[in-house]
Parts: structure tokens; sequence; C-alpha cells
């Protein structure tokens, strides 16, 4: 086949998928999982916590393991690919990222709310000084307008950024927007930085969101195997590289082994079906961080309300990542009012 589109794929089951697990995944399962992430051909494998470095802790869940012995697990169950880590200013510090250069991660994807790149700055050109490979990573794009994340991912670029990804945390963004934004930044960002996108499905069409991107110049694409991931899940990886196949775009991916690994290795360990069930079609339908989820359902349940009402108020308020304390509150709220 004559492909069309070139990319690169990030598979993010070590990372975001656990936040579907609750961070429970052991040493274990994370060399399985690597190992037979390592044999499908992704380019990168990210691996931390669901909250990144640093995020072990009781407002975001403690991890089944240390970081430390999670992290050489992956390191050491790869031989070709790049294993990366996810880094929050906030949560994750400029020490955690040296000890997991230690540890063996040859990446670091520095997040930050789609409107507050500044606070990147330091984590990226750490990365930077350290020889890694550098991602500026907007959470919760949806939320914010073209020429404001344009603005943004320049500051990223301008930090040293190897590439700036359009986050659709919420899983709430169709077609058009994943377009339009992407377009922009391609147009905007000098031709050394790569453009990423990262999706989840809440509204069921992050394969589609995926596909759009690489043909509006997209290089950087995430997926996880089974869509192991926070809310409805992210992008499933064998899923986006059959539908790659189909319409010209070479990812890098063996599909047999993508779905040998998703069905025999990710199903069996997962605590629940990756489905778009009512509560996850309302983070994208409302514009939730996905991985608000758990929390939220939790709380909807020590107060006898329904999750949905509880998301779509947090939608309503546009809550963000780091403000996980707000979902009590709301639930609270809502059952005090329907007394």
């Amino acid at each position: 086949m004559a492909y069309k589109y070139r990319i690169e794929v990030t598979d993010v089951t070590l990372r975001d998928g656990m936040h579907a697990v609750r961070h429970q995944f052991s040493v274990e399962d994370a060399r399985a999982i690597a190992s037979a992430l390592d044999g499908t051909g992704v380019a990168l494998i990210e691996a931390a916590h669901g909250d990144g470095l640093g995020g072990s802790s009781v407002q975001y869940g403690f991890a089944k393991e240390e970081e430390a012995d999670y992290l050489q697990a992956v390191c050491s169950s790869v031989q070709n690919a790049k294993v990366v880590a996810l880094l929050l200013p906030g949560i994750g510090t400029v020490e955690d990222l040296k000890h997991a250069v230690e540890y063996g991660i040859r990446g670091v994807r520095v997040a930050t709310h789609s409107t507050e790149a500044d606070i990147s700055a330091q984590h990226i050109e750490e990365g930077r000084k350290l020889g890694l490979d550098v991602v500026g990573f907007l959470m919760m794009s949806h939320m914010t307008d073209v020429d404001r994340l344009v603005e943004e991912a320049r500051k990223m670029a301008t930090y040293g950024a190897h590439a700036v990804y359009i986050v659709d945390s919420a899983g709430a963004m169709l077609m058009d927007e994943v377009r339009r934004k992407v377009s922009a930044l391609r147009s905007a960002l000098p031709d050394e930085v790569q453009v990423g996108f990262h999706a989840h499905n809440n509204l069921g069409v992050s394969v589609a969101n995926s596909i759009a991107a690489v043909e509006e110049g997209a290089y950087r694409i995430d997926a996880s195997l089974g869509g192991l991931g926070a809310g409805a899940g992210n992008t499933p990886l064998e899923v986006f590289v059959a539908a790659c196949e189909k319409c010209g775009i070479d990812t890098g991916v063996s599909l047999y082994p993508a779905m040998d690994a998703a069905e025999d290795v990710v199903r069996p360990r997962m605590h629940r079906p990756i489905i778009t069930d009512r509560t996850a079609l309302t983070l994208g339908y409302a514009g939730v961080y996905s991985s608000f989820l758990l929390h939220a359902q939790h709380a909807a349940k020590l107060f006898s309300v329904d999750v949905r009402d509880v998301l779509v108020e947090l939608g309503n308020r546009r809550v963000v990542g780091g403000q996980e304390d707000m979902i009590v509150d709301v639930a609270y709220e809502i059952a005090h009012r329907q007394a």
C-alpha cells in the first residue's frame, strides 16, 4: 500500500489506563503489558500513575506499587519502544523527573490546563537539559478557543517542546473542532515542532477524531490497548490501527499483535469493561475531565444523587483537573437541594 501519511503512536495504557484500574496495576502487570506493547511496534509507551509522576497520593489515589518499581519494570521490559512519563507541574517535581530518568524513561510529557502553558516552562526546559524527548500537553483543549490555544502552544514551543499536543481530556470534541484546532497549531508552530492529538471516547468518536487530526497535520497520536483509560477510555489502539490501514495512514504498528495484546493481555486485567455507558457519555456531553468519573461515582453514591447531575454541574462550573475536591462539594449541594 502507498501510504498518504506516516505517524508516530504513543500508547498510554500504562498511564491513562491506570485511571480505569484505580492505579492498581502491579509490577507483573506492567511487565506483561509493556512487553506486549513493545511487540506491536508502537514508538512510545507512556507509563506513570494516572496523574503522572508523583501522582500517588490521597488526592489522586494511591498506586499499588512504588513509582520506582513500576517505571523500572516497564523500562526493563522493552527493547524497541521509548518509555516516557507524564508530569503535571504542581503534582510532579523536577526531582521526580530526574529520578524517572534514572529509572530509564527517555521522554517526558509536561501537562497543563490549556490556558496555563506558563507553568510548564521549568519542566520543559529541564527535560531538554536531561536530553529527553519533550512534549507539551494542553489538557481540556475543548474549553479553549483556537487563538488562545495557538498562543499557549507557541509558549510551549518556545520553552523547548519537541511536540505540542491538543488533549481532549473530556472526550467532548467532534471532528470539525479537531480539524480547526490541529490545523491552526500546525500552521502556527515551527516545522520542527510536531503536533499531537490525544482523544477520549466519551462521545464515541475518538478514532474518527484521531484520523481527522492526522489529516490536518498531527504527527503524534495517542491510543491504548482495548481503549483502557479514564471515562469511556482512550482511542483503542487496535481499532485505530485497523482504521488507519484502511485509509492509508502508516502507524508503524502491527495490527494482529495489537489485537492480541488488547484481547489476551489487557482485557483480562480490566476492572470493568471500557464502554460508553451513561456516565461516560455524560462526561463528553458535559465537557468534564475524564478522570473525574470514578470520583464522581463515589460522591454520588455517598450522597444518593444521580452521578449525571454531578457531572453536568461540574461542567457548568468549568471545573478542571486539580479541582477534584469540588466533586464532593457539588454532590453534597445537589443532595441538599433535593432534600
